[in-house]
């Protein structure tokens, strides 16, 4: 996409010229070679170092590609930190393995990591140093320090308490997902002297909805051309909405009604509506797209980097998938799908055939099965996200991507409502929440023909479904997790558990759900699904 909002990273780079030793430590301000005075004395410099918090999300150094990186310890690319969120969201998951064998990388596709995971660590250390950066915004962004530093207009001023809840916003998310992986975290939330003592997870998801139900009135309005990439108050909801859907894990008490509440707040807030063609939302040109509520943007001229999407895009295809098939300039071999997150798309009952969400499956060349994880010939491929436009034209650079990274869709507030209500939620919201289902599968089928009905609207149906609608979105750890399914055999998934190749396929044949209507037609699925489990 082209950048139309804050395209001021690389200045916010250099005004904020982060040492490595002192990036994720909470009780040390990033280090700068220029003084405070100097670099305020251009009013346009708050928003431009608004901008380096933002670029926390989508860059993983202080020039792009690569040559200065915020985080050390490892590989600049592997450190930046939307790659880092998708590979602990996605690859312990049943969704998704890597080929790869980078140090720490198969741990993650088998449940095996340890506290020394570079992996794991790194994604630490780049929660703080967002955090960080967040709260050296708001440090020198006080009416006492922008004073010290010259002042600025009333229209500067003004603008300034909307970047202060901005950046409260994204310390929030990043806060959050400290929460989600870790539990309980340090709740750092100024640059002090003292180390910050661990907090309790209610603690930190306590801090979270005050937070941003004190900012969301602050927030750019959604909807508006000018708020495009940045955080808007129904970016605010949708965030609690998200925390709301989860609270039962991280604070024991659940909040089905909150969640409902704040979901329905962003579906009624008419600044969003789905995108007819589901494709749209992962391509070159979903920048256009009028259903994303919240995205890392990416530009492949502007912002470039060898995490985010051009990560996701370059490692997804390979083999019998060509590089100029997604619009990039060369495949890395690297991602594909379990064999269970190919069975999400199975044709059963409650799933005819005919869903778009599965068109994007290449199987060619490609075995279900996976024996052995650093074989990319093994899984299926599922080049969802693309380099190209939904019409197919070219993007701005095959090198690195353009297409932004949907954190939150529309979809997902839809399928947010329909879990709460079904777990906790009256006969009359259940009757919304199915058509709210309804409503994600006449587009995914192009008509009625995937409807399903009111029995069939279960809370297993809707985790298989948020699988099928959200798949590779960088949500089905937290999913699994909700659900009691991450660890244990109630669901059991290729390498879960890192089992190792041809152990415990009985158990995985008698405990995974295989449709008649495969075996009959197959009747050596199940060795060949559970291979590698």
């Amino acid at each position: 996409m082209n950048l139309r909002t804050i395209t001021a990273v690389a200045v916010g780079a250099a005004l904020v010229a982060l040492a490595a030793s002192g990036c994720t430590d909470p009780t040390v301000k990033p280090k700068s070679t220029t003084s405070e005075g100097v670099v305020f004395a251009n009013q346009n410099a708050y928003q431009q170092l608004l901008a380096k918090v933002y670029g926390g999300l989508a860059l993983s150094g202080q020039q792009g590609p690569a040559g200065s990186a915020d985080i050390a310890g490892l590989d600049e690319g592997f450190s930046q930190y939307l790659r880092l969120y998708w590979e602990l969201e996605e690859l312990p998951t049943d969704e998704a393995a890597i080929s790869w064998g980078d140090l720490g990388l198969q741990p993650m596709n088998q449940q095996t990591w340890d506290a020394a995971n570079g992996f794991v660590t790194t994604m630490y250390s780049r929660i703080y140093y967002e955090v960080v950066l967040a709260n050296d915004f708001l440090r020198l962004t006080t009416d006492d320090q922008i004073s010290k530093n010259g002042g600025v207009s009333p229209a500067v001023h003004d603008s300034i308490q909307t970047y202060r809840a901005e950046a409260r916003f994204l310390r929030a998310l990043a806060l959050y997902h400290g929460m989600d992986f870790f539990g309980n975290v340090p709740l750092v939330t100024a640059i002090g002297t003292t180390p910050p003592q661990q907090s309790t997870r209610s603690d930190v998801y306590a801090f979270i909805v005050s937070e941003l139900t004190a900012i969301g009135p602050s927030l750019p309005k959604a909807g508006l051309s000018s708020s495009y990439g940045r955080a808007t108050n129904q970016a605010a909801n949708m965030l609690l909405a998200e925390l709301y859907l989860n609270a039962g894990v991280y604070t024991g008490a659940p909040n089905w009604g909150g969640a409902m509440t704040a979901a329905t707040t962003v579906i009624n807030s008419g600044a969003f509506s789905l995108a007819a063609n589901y494709q749209l939302n992962f391509a070159a040109n979903n920048n256009t797209s009028p259903e994303i509520i919240f995205q890392i943007p990416q530009d492949g001229l502007k912002e470039q980097t060898y995490g985010g999407m051009t990560f996701i895009e370059h490692a997804s295809c390979g083999n019998s998938l060509t590089n100029s098939a997604i619009g990039v300039d060369g495949c890395w071999y690297g991602i594909r799908m379990k064999p269970q997150g190919d069975s999400l798309f199975d044709t059963t009952a409650d799933h005819p055939a005919g869903d778009v969400r599965g068109s994007y499956i290449v199987s060619a060349g490609q075995t279900l099965g996976i024996a052995d994880l650093s074989n990319f010939g093994q899984g299926y491929l599922y080049p969802k996200f693309t380099n190209l436009t939904a019409t197919g034209g070219a993007g701005q650079n095959p090198a690195f991507a353009d297409t932004d990274f949907p954190v939150w869709r529309l979809a997902e507030a839809y399928l947010i409502f329909a879990e709460a209500a079904l777990r906790g939620g009256s006969a009359a919201d259940s009757a919304t929440a199915l058509t709210y289902v309804n409503t994600l599968r006449a587009r995914a089928y192009g008509g009625a023909s995937g409807n399903i009905t009111k029995a069939q609207l279960t809370l297993p149906f809707l985790l298989t479904e948020r699988g099928r609608e959200l798949a590779w979105e960088g949500h089905r750890r937290t999913d699994l997790v909700r659900y009691g399914l991450f660890t244990g055999n109630g669901y059991l998934w290729a390498w879960k558990g890192g089992v190792a190749a041809g152990q415990a396929t009985d158990q995985c044949r008698d405990l995974y759900p295989f449709p008649t209507n495969e075996l009959a037609a197959n009747p050596n699925l199940k060795q060949t699904v559970c291979t590698g489990y």
